[in-house]
Formats: structure tokens, C-alpha cells, sequence
């Protein structure tokens, strides 16, 4: 019995996160997304915020289907006003995950926001939680004020307890009600050098490039999660929006 229960933990463990490549389905037809659909869809998740708040939805539109996170007004955050949750795919060296993202008719930009990107390790290090080189780190997007954007980075020379800023060319600007695809790339550091990589695209255009990251000091981790979050902030309600806004995503993959 004791080795049946031992086998049974193991498989758990193996089937716990999804591999590479890594191609997101949304099930269901259009409407609410439900818990279910959601663990259903995003296996091995620890966490997730929006989604039994009712601010993520299913949307159908030229044969295809988004995901809509509806940001609440005068909110910020993923738990308050967005959505957010990390999906596990085992230790990588590399990896690039690619979306393509719609927001809304006169999107309300405010401040800035965050758009998913890739991570690893054992911590979450976003938020505040100051990555160090052992606990991990997070590569995501964001936009800034009028749609301007930029590489928003965890890593372990980070300047400040929030993270570094890499922005996108002065005349980038995320355009609303119109589709676009982004691509993001990591790529781990040999231990002791600078010498990790971090590159952005928008469409064909690479609007971000870093050949001297060290994103850690230790090689238990690597790339190891797609980091789905997107949400208005900043830290305080003057980055919250103002009216009904959104933003949908599709097509999300994740390689090697």
C-alpha cells in the first residue's frame, strides 16, 4: 500500500505542470469563466485572482476565442482589479512565450498597468518581493501612460525593491481596439556572469534587447512559468482607471 500511495504522490509531482511547448486552450463556449474551466485550462496554477470575482470572460470573435479581463473602476492590483495567476511548465534555460492582446475603445491607460510575461523559481518576486538571485525572478510586459511600453524585470541586480523598467522606443504606443502580438524571450545566465538575455517584440519589431542580465546566483531554477497577470498599478488609486476598460488575449504559446 505504502508504495502504491509513494507511486501515486510521484505521478502527481511529474504531471503537475505542463511542458514545453506549451499552447493555451480556452474551453467552453462564450461567456463567464468559471473556476472550473480555469483549472481546466491552466494546470498546476497554486493561485489566482479575478477569476471567482467574475472580472474574466470568454469572448468569441472571428472564429477564435479571447480572454477578457474586465479591470474594475477605481482599482488596482490583480486581487482588486485585474486578473493574475502562474502556470507552471518545468525548468527551462530558455524559453518564449508570445500573445497576441486587444485593449478596448479608449482603453484608460491612467498610469501604467501590468501584461503577462515569463518567471522562475520558487518564490513569486513581484509585488515588492525583491528578487535576490536565489529566489527567483519575473520578466513581464507593461504599458505606461497613453499606451507608451516597456520590460517590466525582477531580477538580481535590480536597483529597487519594485523591479527595473527597460521602455520601448519613445514612439511605441499600444494602439486600442486593435489586435497585436507580442513576444517575449528569456534566457538564463551562466552562474557568476552577466550574461543572461531579455527581448521584446511588438509584431516584427524588437522594441527591447539586454545581453547582460544575470537573472540568478544558483541553478535550481530556470525559466519555469508563464506569468499571467494584468491589472492597473502602481501602488495606490492614482493608477486606477476611471471607466470601463479591457483587455483581451489569444494565441498564447509558450517555446522552447
Amino acid at each position: 500500500m505504502r508504495i502504491f500511495t509513494l507511486l501515486a504522490v510521484l505521478l502527481l509531482q511529474i504531471t503537475a505542470f505542463a511542458e514545453l511547448p506549451l499552447s493555451i486552450s480556452i474551453s467552453g463556449e462564450a461567456g463567464p469563466y468559471t473556476k472550473a474551466r480555469w483549472k481546466a485550462d491552466w494546470p498546476g496554477c497554486e493561485f489566482e485572482g479575478g477569476i471567482k470575482e467574475g472580472r474574466v470572460a470568454v469572448i468569441e470573435r472571428d472564429a477564435q476565442k479571447w480572454l477578457r479581463v474586465n479591470f474594475a473602476i477605481g482599482k488596482i492590483g490583480p486581487e482588486e482589479g485585474g486578473a493574475g495567476w502562474r502556470m507552471p511548465f518545468g525548468k527551462h534555460e530558455a524559453a518564449e512565450l508570445s500573445y497576441t492582446l486587444r485593449f478596448s475603445k479608449d482603453f484608460d491607460f491612467v498610469k501604467g498597468g501590468k501584461l503577462p510575461g515569463l518567471c522562475g523559481g520558487p518564490d513569486n518576486v513581484s509585488g515588492g518581493r525583491r528578487a535576490n538571485g536565489t529566489n527567483g525572478f519575473s520578466a513581464r510586459l507593461m504599458w505606461r501612460k497613453d499606451g507608451r511600453g516597456e520590460a517590466y524585470v525582477y531580477h538580481k541586480n535590480q536597483k529597487g525593491d519594485y523591479g527595473d523598467s527597460f521602455a520601448f522606443p519613445a514612439d511605441f504606443r499600444f494602439p486600442t481596439n486593435e489586435s497585436v502580438k507580442v513576444r517575449i524571450a528569456v534566457s538564463m545566465n551562466t552562474l557568476g556572469k552577466r550574461d543572461g538575455t531579455l527581448r521584446l517584440w511588438s509584431g516584427e519589431k524588437l522594441v527591447v534587447e539586454r545581453t547582460d542580465m544575470e537573472w540568478r546566483s544558483v541553478d535550481t531554477f530556470g525559466v519555469d512559468g508563464l506569468y499571467l497577470e494584468t491589472f492597473h498599478g502602481g501602488g495606490d488609486a492614482s493608477w486606477a482607471p476611471t471607466r470601463p476598460c479591457w483587455v483581451e488575449f489569444a494565441e498564447m504559446k509558450v517555446v522552447r
